[in-house]
């Protein structure tokens, strides 16, 4: 049982180790490092919600011009867009961490203005530990949809491929964060300048 829980653990801690080594340690081409990695990440992110949601919506399309112009319903279609619903969903968080468009409560902020800064380095720390328990857990689930070898019902999708996306989007939503916080580091947002 011990050499379950192992592999989540090494995973979580290597992707932690990475990404401070990357975004901490003073080196000479850091910028060029973090403007590689931007754009890569950035490039899996649109391509995936690109392709997904077409996909997604060519099968819906075609389950509809079916089931209202034929009378005939294509089963696999609706599992098809949900699956790809779960997927646009997680890599979707990872898009609105790099876009600073998580979802905030400002109330303490327009009351105390001065605490801006304060507030986004702890919201910044939650999304922190939040995206390290979802590598660690989601690592969890899906190595054991992986000892199951669970399906789903109609296309036999194996499971493990739907739950991956879980420790995959906490190492993104990870190194998003990570980022975030050291553009905040190294050149703070005009807002607080001024307060």
């Amino acid at each position: 049982m011990a050499s379950n829980t192992t592999y989540p653990l090494v995973f979580t801690l290597c992707v932690i180790v990475f990404s401070f080594l990357v975004f901490i340690l003073p080196y000479r081409r850091k910028k060029e490092v973090l403007t590689v990695i931007d754009r890569g990440l950035s490039q899996f992110e649109d391509w995936t919600l690109l392709v997904s949601v077409v996909v997604a919506l060519i099968a819906l399309f075609m389950n509809v011009v079916l089931r209202y112009g034929f009378n005939y319903t294509l089963a696999w279609s609706e599992e098809l867009v949900r699956e790809v619903i779960i997927y646009t969903t997680f890599i979707g968080c990872c898009v609105a961490v790099k876009n600073r468009s998580m979802i905030r409560i400002d109330a303490v902020v327009q009351l105390v203005p001065k605490s801006k800064t304060a507030l986004t380095y702890f919201s910044n720390g939650v999304v922190l530990i939040f995206s390290t328990m979802m590598m660690y857990y989601g690592w969890q689930m899906a190595a054991l949809q992986a000892r199951t070898f669970q399906k789903t019902l109609i296309l036999k999708i194996p499971l493990v491929y739907l739950y991956c996306i879980l420790p995959l989007t906490g190492a993104l939503m990870l190194l998003r964060t990570l980022h975030v916080m050291h553009q905040d580091l190294v050149q703070p947002p005009a807002d607080d300048e001024t307060n």
